[in-house]
């Protein structure tokens, strides 16, 4: 059996050496891109109080993500968001669709009690699918 090569992406988020996790992993043609939260490049938080702008930051961070893997939105199949105040999934959605609405991919939205920040709003996973033999 062959081993495949795994690759891995930092968004140099402060959480990622703490916790021991990358922002994305490849393995073969799958992408996984962890729970992302929504930290400009200073690592602060992003437009607090404001959903939609958060959900735009950590689409743009998982959009990096994938680029850096050789992968771009269009190979995203699944999608799963998590969020604070239910009242949200509008904003959140429709920021969602921007990204996503050609794409279509399958997604879950939930509500949560809290995310690790009190400031965050919003947090958003994703799986992608690179066609077989891609580089």
């Amino acid at each position: 059996m062959e081993l495949q090569e795994r690759q891995i992406v930092s968004s140099g988020s402060p959480y990622e050496p703490v916790i021991g996790f990358a922002r994305a992993v490849r393995l073969g043609n799958m992408i996984a891109v962890s729970g992302t939260a929504p930290l400009g490049p200073d690592g602060k938080t992003v437009a607090p109080g404001d959903a939609a702008a958060q959900t735009r930051r950590c689409l743009e961070i998982m959009q990096a993500a994938l680029n850096q893997l050789g992968a771009d939105l269009s190979t995203v199949i699944r999608t799963r968001i998590f969020l604070v105040h239910a009242e949200d999934w509008e904003q959140v959605g429709r920021v969602h669709g921007e990204f996503f609405g050609a794409v279509r991919p399958a997604s879950t939205m939930v509500q949560v009690a809290r995310l690790l920040d009190p400031q965050w709003l919003v947090e958003i996973e994703a799986d992608a699918l690179l066609p077989t033999g891609a580089p």
